[in-house]
């Protein structure tokens, strides 16, 4: 089974997360799967990234967390942000059509994307200082930039959720629709931008990447931070707590 359906219609890719079983989290499999779709699509106008079933994206699969190994979480948290820069330098718009929770990771995908439109079910937050993690590839930077620091860090250390009218409310998303409408709304912002000069297009996108670009150190400093925790009794509690289904016990600091 792919990771994620491709639907070209036109000049319009959507790009479906197809691991509705797991909420749509995803793995080296999944991330690989979309930056093809951008390499093998890359005449195409606008690209959507969406979800299958009830979720957008529940973030990157933790049940690896629990018996981590370094070589594939490195593969996979290096992969995550190979993802996002894929979603910023491909030359066209990319829109996030959150059809449902964008959680952890998930929600940095929607921080990634260029325009994200929600679905009135869709919710919105963090979770990894919760579970053993930390969300270094737009939740603890690139989102301030969006909502304003304060609120970020309220998103980040709390883990609390927010539904998608508070999310339009705070500038994290651009539009919220109800659910029966959410496809047909991303078609006619979809036709409104390839009405527009692709070239000029571009430079819009492009030049409009200067948070990210200033931002990519930080995120590689994050990750190397978090490389360093592989293994650590928070991320082996937290991911196992998690999958458990119950409160995690961390160990007090300097244990």
């Amino acid at each position: 089974m792919s990771d994620v359906i491709v639907d070209r219609r036109d000049r319009v890719v959507w790009l479906r997360l197809n691991r509705p079983e797991r909420l749509n989290s995803y793995g080296r499999g999944t991330i690989d799967e979309i930056i093809a779709a951008f390499r093998e699509h890359a005449d195409a106008g606008v690209f959507v990234i969406t979800g299958e079933g009830r979720a957008f994206c529940a973030g990157g699969y933790l049940a690896n967390l629990q018996n981590p190994k370094y070589d594939e979480l490195r593969s996979q948290f290096v992969g995550s942000l190979e993802m996002f820069d894929a979603i910023r330098n491909a030359s066209q718009p990319v829109i996030a059509a959150v059809n449902g929770p964008a959680i952890g990771g998930g929600n940095e995908l929607v921080v990634a994307c260029d325009l994200a439109i929600a679905a009135e079910s869709a919710v919105f937050g963090q979770t990894g200082v919760k579970i053993g993690s930390a969300p270094v590839l737009g939740g603890t930077n690139l989102l301030a930039m969006n909502i304003g620091e304060k609120r970020a860090k309220e998103v980040v250390f709390l883990c609390r959720k927010y539904s998608a009218r508070e999310a339009l409310d705070m500038g994290w998303i651009n539009r919220v629709v109800p659910d029966a409408d959410l496809e047909a709304e991303v078609e006619l912002w979809a036709a409104e931008l390839l009405a527009m000069s692709p070239r000029y297009l571009e430079i819009a996108k492009i030049s409009s990447n200067v948070w990210w670009n200033q931002l990519r150190t930080d995120m590689q400093a994050g990750l190397g931070m978090l490389l360093q925790a592989v293994g650590s009794p928070d991320m082996i509690e937290g991911a196992t707590a998690f999958m458990e289904k119950r409160k995690a016990q961390f160990p007090p600091r300097g244990l």
